[in-house]
């Protein structure tokens, strides 16, 4: 914050400098450095950092005020960017065949995990969220990072999500890294969460 007096007699100016809109390679940077950033979505902006350095996770966590437990998404821009990450094994081939349908797109499916997933991104849960994104920013950042990504809502636990740059809570973004330049994809909502075994939905 900057404090700019005028002439005497006259008020101070305070100018408060608004964080710059970073490239998608800007943006990799910055979470390869353990950072924090905010991005647009298909439908919301969303925060996201390496999902296997703890460190950024537990910080990320702490920041959207967000139980560990609950778990976390992971986006890709490839479907075999989840590769060794998901156990495809445990689900029949149309199950699959299904998600594989869907994707590139705005669906995500909870699919059972490998051990490698590390349990700040399970939570309590055995399985993993995940999505295939056909946002571009979403397939920039994934791409240039070389694997998947945290993606979960830009805003406070409790807090309605942004679906605008311009509603991105000023207090949220005071405590990030970063945010990359793009808009939302346009969706009305944020994508549904579909239990992969059965089909489900566990959230429109």
């Amino acid at each position: 914050m900057q404090s700019m007096s005028g002439e005497p007699g006259t008020h101070d100016v305070t100018v408060i400098p608004r964080m710059r809109n970073l490239s998608p390679d800007e943006t990799v940077e910055v979470i390869h450095g353990g950072g924090v950033i905010a991005y647009p979505t298909e439908a919301v902006w969303g925060l996201g950092c390496d999902p296997f350095d703890e460190a950024a996770v537990l910080r990320l966590l702490a920041i959207k005020q967000r139980d560990v437990a609950k778990g976390l998404i992971l986006v890709a821009a490839r479907r075999a960017q989840f590769d060794g990450l998901l156990d495809w094994s445990t689900l029949p081939s149309e199950r699959i065949a299904a998600v594989d349908a869907s994707w590139p797109g705005p669906n995500t499916w909870i699919v059972p995990a490998t051990s490698r997933v590390p349990r700040w991104i399970t939570g309590a849960h055995n399985g993993v969220a995940v999505r295939v994104s056909d946002h571009p920013v979403v397939i920039a950042l994934c791409e240039a990072f070389g694997a998947p990504l945290v993606s979960t809502s830009a805003n406070l636990a409790g807090e309605p999500p942004a679906f605008s740059r311009e509603a991105l809570d000023p207090q949220l973004l005071d405590l990030l890294d970063g945010v990359t330049e793009g808009e939302t994809g346009g969706l009305p909502a944020p994508t549904a969460i579909r239990d992969a075994l059965s089909g489900s939905v566990l959230r429109v």
